[in-house]
């Protein structure tokens, strides 16, 4: 028996020991930000089964004035697939002649990774396995990239001890970013932090609510709008006088729940315009439910560029406002 012990024993530690190593020896995962790698060959890639990948990891972005697609593609044969490229990021593989199924799996061949391998007999087998998976397909690749834009944030952080003290809160954003001067006082504990950009520039708003202030009824959109409205009234002024941020009524808010440090939030995206001026724009508003606090926090983000592509930008707003822990 207890020569059966020691051979489990060291049976385990030459286990542990190969899986440590796998780790140590791991190469950093590399790849643009919100690029997917798609390992399949190049007559199923023209195909059927191409446009259905296509159909999920380009769909168009929500709450964005023009189409821009979720995920950026690049596709690669499967004979080529070797050397630095299996190291990028977000990889979705093809593989057909196996039974239908489809994997998720974490930092194969470096790290952080993200490797989809969808597989099936037929072609059918592969587009229902993605068209099934969609969400969770999307869900997947974009969590990790949320990952690695805050990571990449880290680098060169913005202090935020006065936020922490006023908001009891922290979030991370780069210094790159500067806090406005608006006509809050301290006691509003209201905060507007700007980026400049090339054509405009990238805006987060951050600010507290009683709880009572947002009812979970039938109207909650319209509570949401009617709180942005005001906010934007009280301090997001325009470029002329009397004119002041407002929500776009002619584009139907997208809204859901979700969790954000794990608290139950209203995420809600729309347009926004200016009351009395010609700018316009997309937002990201969330309403983090603070129960312990007895309030509502509101963390929302928006961009001016105009005639340019918005989808980074919104995307780097979302990875910000994704940050924050609540004391």
């Amino acid at each position: 028996m207890r020569k059966i012990i020691l051979a489990a024993l060291s049976l385990l530690l030459i286990i542990s020991c190969k899986d440590s190593e796998k780790k140590r020896t791991l190469l950093d995962s590399s790849g643009k930000l919100n690029d997917v790698s798609v390992v399949i060959e190049n007559d199923m890639w023209n195909g059927r089964v191409g446009e259905a990948i296509r159909d999920v990891l380009a769909s168009p972005v929500y709450g964005l004035p023009q189409d821009e697609p979720t995920f950026n593609i690049n596709q690669i044969p499967t004979n080529v697939f070797s050397g630095f490229i299996t190291k990028n990021r977000t990889i979705l593989k093809v593989e057909m002649g196996k039974e239908a199924a489809i994997s998720f799996d974490n930092d194969i061949y470096a790290q952080p990774q993200k490797i989809i391998t969808v597989s099936g007999k037929t072609k059918d087998d592969i587009i229902k396995l993605v068209s099934e998976n969609a969400s969770r397909i999307i869900e997947t690749f974009k969590g990790i990239e949320i990952y690695e834009k805050q990571r990449l944030i880290k680098k060169s952080l913005y202090n935020t001890k006065e936020i922490q003290e006023n908001l009891g809160l922290n979030i991370n954003f780069p210094t790159a970013y500067r806090v406005t001067n608006t006509i809050a006082k301290k006691e509003d504990k209201f905060y507007w932090m700007k980026r400049d950009i090339s054509t405009g520039y990238v805006n987060i708003l951050l600010y507290e609510l009683p709880l009572k202030s947002i009812n979970r009824d039938s109207s909650l959109v319209t509570q949401i709008i009617k709180i942005r409205d005001s906010i934007g009234k009280k301090y997001i002024g325009g470029p002329v006088d009397g004119s002041y941020m407002i929500t776009e009524n002619a584009y139907t808010p997208f809204h859901t729940e979700t969790i954000l440090d794990n608290k139950p939030t209203l995420e809600t995206k729309g347009m926004w315009d200016v009351k009395n001026a010609v700018m316009a724009g997309p937002y990201i508003n969330y309403a983090i439910e603070d129960k312990i606090n007895n309030r509502w926090i509101i963390a929302e983000g928006f961009a001016y560029a105009p005639s340019v592509e918005k989808r980074n930008y919104m995307f780097e707003l979302e990875a910000i406002i994704k940050s924050i822990e609540i004391n």
